[in-house]
C-alpha cells in the first residue's frame, strides 16, 4: 500500500541530481540562510559581529533582504514591528555575547507582545563551550542562560546537520499562539565550516492550532447568552489573531459593550455604539466593568494596565480566553479557555444565541460621558489638541508606533487606531527607544505607506543613530519627537511623589539639526502647526523629523 506521505518524502529525478551535486564553497551559514528562505523567509535584521560573520557572508549568496541597524536592541524593536504587522515570523541574526545581550530588551518587548522573531545568535566556538572559561572573544559561561526567561523556546545547535531542524523548530514555536520569540545558538566554527550538505528547500514548520474545548464553549456561550449585563475585554490576542471581525459579530449578536486594551487597540470599531473604547486607566470604566454578571476577556491576561493597576476586582462570572496558557486564571478566578482567540470567538459564534438589550448602548454613552467630563475638567486642553493632530495628520492605514512618553499615555486611552494592527507601543516590557526603530522595521515590511513613531526626547536619545538606517535604507519613516526638556512622566511621578524631582532633567541636542546631518529633512512645529507639519512630512518620501517643544500633563490616575 502506499501511503500519501510516501509520496511526499520520496525525492523527485531533479531533487536527488541537487542533491547528490551541491554547489561549492557553502558553509554553516548557508544553511542558516536557506532555511530561512525555505521557510518563507524574505527580510531578516540584525548587526554583523566576528562570531556571526559565517551568516552574514551567506546572505550575499541568498535572495533575503537585509535590513542592518545600528544596535542591536533598536534591530530587536526592528523585527518585533515586523512580525507584529505581518504576522509572519521575523528574523534576527545576532553575534556573541555584547552583541546577543544587547538585544534582550527587545526580546522581552517581543515575548510581552507576543511578536514573532527568530533571534539566531553566534556562540564561541565549540572547543570554548561547558563553561571551563577558556577566554574566548565575547565568551559566556551560558549565554543560554540569559535568553531562557525572557524567550519562548532555546534551540542549541552544535554541528552543521542540525541547523535546518533547530531553526524550523524554533520558527514553528515562534508562531504558535500565542507569537513570541525564540533563541537559536549555533558556534562560529560550525557558521564557517564547509559543507557538502545538500541545499536546503522547503522546510514544514506549519505551527499547530491552539483550539478551545467544545465543552468549555457549550458552558461559556450558555453564560453569555443568559447573562443580563454581559461586557466584553478585548486585547492583543484579538488583533494578533486577526479575530476583529468576529469580536464584533459577537459583540453585536449579543448586545454587549466591549472596551480594547491598550494592547488590543483598534481590536474593535472606536465610533461604534457598544464601544467603550480603551478608558482602562478610569474607574468610571472599572466600575461599569466590575458591574457585568459575565466579563468575556478575550486575548489578555487583565495584568497591571488592563487591570487599573489591579485595582478591578470584577463581581460577575469571568470567561478568559488566552493562549498562553500561564495567563490563563492568573489574576482572576474564571471559566479559562486555553485557545487561540479567532478560534475560540468563531466556536462561540456557532454556539452564542442572540440576545438584545436596547439599553447596552445607553450605558456605553453614559460611561464616555463620565470619562469625558473628568478629563475636561482638568485643563489639559494642549495634550488633548496634540493628540488629535496626531490623528488627524496620520492616514488611517499607517501604523503607528510609540515609546514610553506621555503622548503615548494619553495614546493608550484615547487615540482612536481606526484599522486593526495599527497602533503598537512598548507597553508589554515598557522599556525606552521602541517607536522609531520598530517603525523602520514596519515600513521595511511595507514601503506603500508612510509610518508614524513618536518619542519623547529622552526616548529618541536612544535611537538616535538609527536616523542612519532611516537614510541609507531610504524609508518612509516620520518620527514626531516631542522635545520636553526630560523624562516627562518621570518627572511628573517623582513630584508627585517626593515634591520634586532628581535625574529626570536631560541636555539633548538640537534635533532639527542633528536630523539634518544625516540627511534627514527635519521640522519644528508648534501645537498649531502640529497637523499640517506632520501631514507634509508623511506625505514625503523617505525619512523626516518633526520636532514638537512642549510640555504635556497626563490627565489625573484614578487608581491611587
Amino acid at each position: 500500500m502506499t501511503h500519501d506521505h510516501d509520496l511526499v518524502l520520496r525525492p523527485t529525478a531533479a531533487q536527488t541530481e541537487a542533491a547528490l551535486n551541491p554547489p561549492a564553497g557553502r558553509n554553516g551559514g548557508d544553511l542558516v540562510v536557506e532555511t530561512l528562505q525555505g521557510l518563507g523567509a524574505t527580510t531578516v535584521f540584525g548587526l554583523p559581529g566576528q562570531h556571526a560573520l559565517g551568516m552574514f557572508d551567506a546572505l550575499r549568496r541568498s535572495d533575503l533582504t537585509y535590513v542592518g541597524l545600528r544596535v542591536e536592541n533598536n534591530a530587536g524593536f526592528a523585527a518585533d514591528a515586523y512580525g507584529r504587522v505581518t504576522g509572519e515570523a521575523a528574523p534576527l541574526l545576532l553575534s556573541t555575547g555584547p552583541g546577543a545581550l544587547m538585544s534582550l530588551a527587545a526580546l522581552q518587548e517581543a515575548a510581552a507582545a507576543s511578536a514573532p522573531v527568530v533571534a539566531i545568535g553566534s556562540q564561541v566556538p565549540t572547543a570554548g563551550l561547558g563553561g571551563g572559561r577558556h577566554g574566548y572573544l565575547h565568551e559566556l559561561r551560558d549565554q543560554q542562560a540569559s535568553f531562557r526567561d525572557i524567550v519562548k523556546s532555546v534551540h542549541v545547535v552544535r554541528t552543521a546537520s542540525q541547523i535546518p531542524s533547530a531553526i524550523a523548530a524554533a520558527w514553528e514555536s515562534a508562531l504558535t499562539a500565542p507569537h513570541g520569540p525564540v533563541w537559536v545558538e549555533i558556534p562560529q566554527d560550525v557558521l564557517l565550516a564547509e559543507t557538502s550538505l545538500p541545499v536546503v528547500t522547503a522546510m514544514d514548520a506549519a505551527p499547530e492550532d491552539v483550539v478551545p474545548r467544545p465543552e468549555l464553549t457549550a458552558v461559556a456561550a450558555h453564560l453569555l447568552s443568559t447573562a443580563t449585563r454581559p461586557v466584553i475585554i478585548a486585547g492583543g490576542g484579538v488583533v494578533r489573531s486577526d479575530a476583529s471581525g468576529k469580536l464584533r459579530a459577537l459583540a453585536e449578536r449579543i448586545d454587549a459593550p466591549v472596551v480594547t486594551t491598550f494592547g488590543g487597540k483598534g481590536a474593535f470599531p472606536w465610533e461604534h455604539p457598544l464601544s467603550l473604547q480603551s478608558w482602562l486607566e478610569d474607574r468610571h470604566t472599572t466600575d461599569f466593568l466590575e458591574s457585568a454578571d459575565v466579563l468575556l476577556v478575550v486575548g489578555s491576561g487583565l495584568g497591571e494596565l488592563s487591570s487599573n493597576y489591579h485595582t478591578f476586582a470584577p463581581r460577575g462570572r469571568v470567561i478568559q480566553i488566552e493562549a498562553d496558557l500561564g495567563k490563563l486564571e492568573s489574576n482572576h478566578a474564571g471559566l479559562g479557555i486555553h485557545a487561540d482567540a479567532r478560534l475560540a470567538l468563531s466556536a462561540l459564534l456557532e454556539t452564542v444565541e442572540e440576545r438584545r438589550d436596547p439599553s447596552a448602548a445607553d450605558a456605553v454613552r453614559e460611561v464616555l460621558a463620565a470619562v469625558r467630563a473628568r478629563i475636561d475638567s482638568q485643563e489639559l486642553t494642549l495634550e488633548q489638541q496634540v493628540l488629535a493632530s496626531v490623528r488627524e495628520a496620520l492616514p488611517d492605514d499607517s501604523p503607528s508606533f510609540w515609546d514610553m512618553t506621555i503622548l503615548a499615555y494619553w495614546a493608550w486611552s484615547a487615540f482612536d487606531a481606526r484599522r486593526p494592527n495599527t497602533m503598537h507601543s512598548a507597553q508589554g516590557a515598557g522599556g525606552l527607544g521602541y517607536g522609531f526603530p520598530a517603525a523602520l522595521g514596519a515600513a521595511a515590511a511595507d514601503r506603500t505607506r508612510p509610518v508614524l513613531a513618536v518619542s519623547g526626547d529622552g526616548g529618541a536619545m536612544y535611537s538616535i543613530a538609527e536616523l542612519a538606517t532611516a537614510r541609507q535604507y531610504d524609508l518612509p519613516v516620520t518620527w514626531l519627537i516631542v522635545d520636553d526638556g526630560g523624562y516627562g512622566i518621570l518627572r511628573e511621578y517623582m513630584s508627585d511623589a517626593f515634591g520634586e524631582a532628581t535625574a529626570t532633567e536631560l541636555a539633548r541636542p538640537d534635533f532639527v539639526a542633528l536630523a539634518e546631518s544625516f540627511g534627514v529633512p527635519a521640522t519644528r512645529t508648534t501645537p498649531e502647526t502640529l497637523s499640517d507639519d506632520l501631514a507634509k512630512a508623511l506625505a514625503r518620501p523617505g525619512p523626516s523629523v518633526v520636532v514638537l517643544p512642549a510640555v504635556l500633563r497626563m490627565f489625573a490616575p484614578t487608581h491611587l
